[in-house]
């Protein structure tokens, strides 16, 4: 079997990760013993033998659904966002701050991955929603990645998941040459899943039992506030953008005319 948390882990968060999940574990009554970590998260994903892994609300309406079952969505208890929910944060360097998202057409866009919810989907349906076209496309690998590439001048702005942006501003040093321009519109956020056919009533019991008896520090760390039900109709209705190959050539087609 496969436990799995590593979206937010971090080496900051790892202890609080693992205790998080001895708790998950207890409450079950069963799992791996330890969780896996450094795994390629799509051989997680779709693996027969996983018990418990988070992903992104992209891949799962893109790529996962059907083949895999919603447990349940952490509440982060992040602002303006309805429990369960959360949005992208565009970021620029301190100098931009002030500045209107739309003094941002034309410029360099850093975007963590094509299929990240949070990192490409929401802010490109957003910029597109206000006709604004980026520059340049800089594909990092990480929203963290994402982040310090516009710190470093790799990069004019990017958006990275609200969550990632607050634990960015607590344990990196970069992000204080960094500033918030806008948020997108909140959208169902990371989902707890398990492989097709699994328990997902025990493990949502075990997951929200193990919410509510975190200690404070680890509960802080985690940002963890709670555990709701959203149905897979919530995480389908929302939009998916053209990628970043259709996207720089409708950028080229731009600069040409």
């Amino acid at each position: 079997m496969i436990a799995h948390l590593e979206m937010y882990d971090r080496p900051e968060t790892a202890a609080a990760n693992d205790r998080f999940w001895a708790s998950i574990r207890d409450h079950l009554g069963g799992g791996p013993g330890q969780l896996t970590r450094g795994a390629d998260f799509w051989e997680v994903w779709k693996s027969p033998d996983l018990l418990l892994s988070q992903t992104c609300g992209c891949p799962y309406r893109t790529r996962l659904y059907g083949e895999v079952d919603l447990v349940g969505t952490p509440d982060y208890g992040l602002p303006g966002c309805p429990p369960g929910h959360y949005n992208s944060v565009f970021i620029a360097r301190k100098e931009d701050a002030g500045q209107p998202l739309g003094s941002f057409a034309g410029r360099r866009f850093a975007y963590n991955e094509a299929l990240s919810q949070s990192g490409w989907a929401a802010p490109m349906v957003h910029l597109h929603d206000r006709s604004i076209l980026p520059g340049a496309l800089v594909d990092t690998g990480g929203h963290r990645l994402s982040a310090q590439a516009v710190a470093e001048g790799r990069a004019d702005f990017a958006a990275l998941d609200a969550l990632t942006w607050e634990m960015v501003r607590e344990f990196d040093g970069f992000a204080a040459g960094l500033t918030e321009i806008e948020r997108t519109e909140p959208t169902p956020g990371l989902p707890y899943i398990t492989a097709l056919g699994g328990d997902t009533k025990a493990l949502f019991s075990a997951i929200e039992s193990a919410i509510r008896g975190l200690d404070p520090e680890t509960r802080r760390l985690l940002h963890l506030n709670g555990l709701v039900q959203i149905a897979p109709s919530g995480y389908l209705a929302v939009p998916t953008p053209p990628g970043p190959v259709l996207t720089s050539q409708r950028i080229r087609t731009a600069e040409l005319t």
